[in-house]
This record gives structure tokens, C-alpha cells and sequence, in this order.
């Protein structure tokens, strides 16, 4: 445990850190050479990593479609219904985001548009090196199918000789998904940025990943023309604030629930009271006895911190601080410390609100922003997969009264070609009178 409040301001910093962005230069370096291979060798070097990082033989990139149209089959009927039940959620959550064109006359002759079109060819990535995620597949793909994008691309990482879990398969058949890629890590994310022989081409790459994933993103978001991405999702993480009457068996199983994610994971709790965190600590004990998942949890557990903190109030200072991916609030009256909440990406509200709800099946997004990039970002949703762009159209009447803006502006800033592309047409308009 941690007392906030006999640190230094260095040592708050630290109890803080992320620890995949301590190791990022090293991670840049592994990264840059990824991207520039499969720059050079396109398929052969997702090939190659695939062999070297999951272990795989006779390496397929691209799964048949007809393992897709048949992967309902290989499903018990609790799962299938489970993933009917959470896609049907998420697509109505996100239908409900659908964009208006928005058409305004700002003067008399002079309209002004703002358009939405679907991005034409996305990329979507699911994490899957430990463990497959069909609902990463419904995140990303619910908002791609209903953006009505030309192109939808999923790539998602197989370890050893296993086949792809066919709850991947179904849940990007639901999406309407047809191109799936049998490829992971920053390799894939190369792939979707360049194409290869195998992979098509994306304007725009989505969903989380390590920080090998998170790094290849960046760069190549700022290297490679006409290439974007959601935001820098990496590891997951979650910041619980809690106070005396929180149930501490609920605060472990909320903390291990993400540090079973991954190594490079993080959780951290915020309470202000001792014997809290100390149950919260016996049960988290507890708790990892019986998770599968026990080692991961464990390692990801080195990079998480207990605090104890002074009061509420504090705890929501330094959650603003860390900016967390996921906020879990485990407060007696949890409602009236909504306008506290700043920089998180999902916030969960009350004792029998787990962040699992929000990460399969309630209907908001679970891909976010972490590495405190939630004082900047937003969750995944519909609009991420548009792009906006104005139209305006003026008439004789309408630039005949712009023009006594237009032409003083454009004096003012020197620009006397701006300035003719008015008055040539005002000439036109007095010859036509």
C-alpha cells in the first residue's frame, strides 16, 4: 500500500507509470525494423514473424471464406447466443450514433454544408496472442459494418498450430466481415499501412494491442501518407476509486479482471480508508489462487499500485492525473461525483457495474484510450469510422454581399489573387447587368 500523500511529487509520478512507456525507445527500435521489413517482403515477412513470435508452421494469412459462413457450427449454443446478444447491444448503442448532414444558408445566398462520409477502407486489429476476443471483433466491426465502408479488414494474430477460434470467425461474420488475416503484431499493423500481395490496403487502422502494436500505429500514422489510426491503444488498465463501504472482494475482482489482460497491464486502486485496501489486498490474494490466468495477473500486479488517499476528492485529482482507460467507481453515492470525472476513457458507475459489462456486452465500446491519452481521446465509436467535409455554394446575389468580407480580408493579408478570384466574377456580374 501507498500513502499518497508521503510521496514526493517525483515518487507520485512514479507510482503512476505506465511501464510499457519506460521501455518505448527500445520498443521503437524493434518496431521500425518490423515495419521495414514487411515494407520490403510484403506476405514473406508476416510469414516469417509468424513462425518466429507465434510459434506457427505452414503459415496461412488469409482464412477461406468458407471457414467464416461455417464458424456458427463450431459454437455451443450458450456462446453463440451470448455473441448475438452482445453484437445486437453494441449495434444499437452505435446506431444511435449515426451523423446528420448539417445544411446552413449563413447569408442570404450563401449555404454551407458539413457532409459525413464512411472512411472507404478501414483496418481493424484484435489482440490474440493470449486469448481470442470476439468482442474486440464487435467493437470494431459493428462500427465499420454500419459506416457502410467499402473495405473492412481484420487481422488478429493464431498462436502454434491452433486454427482460428471460430468465435472470432463468427463474430466478424455478423460484421460482414469477408477479409481476415491470420497475422499479428506491429507486423500486422505494417501490412494494413503498405498491403501486401495478401492484405489490402487501408486508409485507417483500428482497435488495441501491446506496445509493439501501439508503437507501429504511431509511426507509421506519422510516416506513411494518407494512413491514420483511432489512437494509441495499448495496454489495458483500470483505476478503481472506492471508499470505506466498498466491497473489497468486488474491488479485487475489478483490479484482476484487467491484469489478467496482459504482462504489461496495469491497476490501480484509489481509497481512503486502510482497512479497505488491506481486505482489497487478502482478496486479491485470494482471488489469483483460482485464476487460470494466474501468472499474467500476477506479473501485471508488479506494475500496480494500492494508494491510500486523504479523501474522495483526492482520489478523483490524481485518477485526472493518470488519466485511466477504464474509471470504476465503487462509492456510496456514486452520482454526485459524475462532474469529477476528467480524462477517462469509460467510467463504470457503482457496485454492480463491472468494467466486464462495458468490455462484452452493454453496448458501449470498450476500445479506448490508455497511456493517459483519455485527456485527449475518446472511446471508439461511429463517427471514428467517417470523415467530414464541407460544401458551400453561393449564388450572384450571395457573393455580391460576401464580397465586402472577403475582399478587406484579403487586402489585409496580401493575398491579391484571393482578391481577383472575387472581382473578376463582380466585373462579370456588372457586364451581365
Amino acid at each position: 500500500m501507498i500513502r499518497w500523500n508521503d510521496l514526493t511529487s517525483q515518487q507520485q509520478r512514479g507510482a503512476l507509470m505506465r511501464p510499457a512507456v519506460s521501455a518505448s525507445a527500445s520498443i521503437e527500435a524493434t518496431v521500425n525494423n518490423i515495419i521495414e521489413q514487411v515494407k520490403q517482403l510484403g506476405d514473406a515477412a508476416l510469414i516469417t514473424f509468424a513462425e518466429k513470435f507465434d510459434k506457427r508452421s505452414n503459415v496461412r494469412l488469409i482464412v477461406p471464406q468458407d471457414e467464416i459462413d461455417n464458424s456458427a457450427h463450431a459454437l455451443s449454443t450458450e456462446l453463440k447466443a451470448a455473441i448475438d446478444t452482445a453484437y445486437n447491444n453494441i449495434k444499437m448503442f452505435h446506431q444511435a450514433q449515426r451523423p446528420k448532414n448539417i445544411e446552413l444558408e449563413t447569408t442570404a445566398g450563401v449555404l454551407c454544408e458539413l457532409r459525413y462520409q464512411a472512411i472507404d477502407a478501414v483496418g481493424l486489429y484484435v489482440p490474440g496472442g493470449s486469448a481470442p476476443l470476439p468482442s474486440s471483433v464487435l467493437m470494431q466491426g459493428v462500427c465499420a459494418q454500419l459506416s457502410g465502408a467499402n473495405t473492412i479488414v481484420l487481422a488478429t494474430p493464431v498462436n502454434g498450430d491452433k486454427r482460428i477460434d471460430p468465435a472470432i470467425l463468427y463474430a466478424a461474420k455478423l460484421c460482414g466481415i469477408t477479409t481476415v488475416v491470420e497475422s499479428g503484431g506491429a507486423g500486422a499493423i505494417a501490412a494494413m499501412a503498405f498491403g501486401t500481395n495478401s492484405v489490402p490496403k487501408v486508409n485507417k487502422v483500428f482497435g488495441p494491442g501491446n506496445s509493439y502494436v501501439t508503437m507501429a500505429k504511431q509511426l507509421l500514422s506519422q510516416n506513411q501518407p494518407g494512413f491514420a489510426i483511432d489512437m494509441p491503444a495499448g495496454p489495458s488498465e483500470v483505476l478503481v476509486i472506492a471508499d470505506q463501504r466498498a466491497n473489497p472482494q468486488f474491488i479485487a475482482a475489478d483490479l484482476l479482471s484487467q491484469a489478467e489482460h496482459g504482462q504489461d497491464s496495469q491497476v490501480i486502486l484509489l481509497c481512503n480508508d486502510q482497512e479497505t485496501i488491506n481486505q482489497t489486498q487478502q482478496a486479491i490474494s485470494s482471488q489469483l489462487s483460482c485464476l487460470p490466468r494466474a501468472d499474467i495477473a500476477k506479473a501485471a500486479m508488479k506494475n500496480s499500485s494500492l494508494i491510500l488517499v486523504d479523501s474522495i476528492e483526492q482520489a478523483f485529482k490524481v485518477s485526472a492525473e493518470y488519466g485511466p482507460e477504464h474509471l470504476i467507481l465503487q462509492l456510496k453515492e456514486p452520482q454526485k461525483y459524475l462532474d469529477l470525472v476528467t480524462n477517462a476513457g469509460s467510467v463504470f458507475v457503482g457496485d454492480y457495474t463491472p468494467e466486464s459489462a462495458g468490455d462484452y456486452a452493454s453496448g458501449t465500446n470498450h476500445v479506448l484510450p490508455t497511456y493517459g491519452y483519455s485527456k485527449v481521446y475518446s472511446s471508439l465509436n461511429l463517427l471514428d469510422f467517417f470523415r467530414t467535409y464541407t460544401v458551400q455554394t453561393i449564388s450572384k446575389k450571395g457573393l455580391k454581399s460576401l464580397s465586402t468580407a472577403i475582399l478587406p480580408l484579403a487586402k489585409a493579408e496580401g493575398l491579391d489573387a484571393h482578391a481577383y478570384a472575387v472581382k473578376v466574377r463582380l466585373e462579370q456580374l456588372e457586364n451581365d447587368e
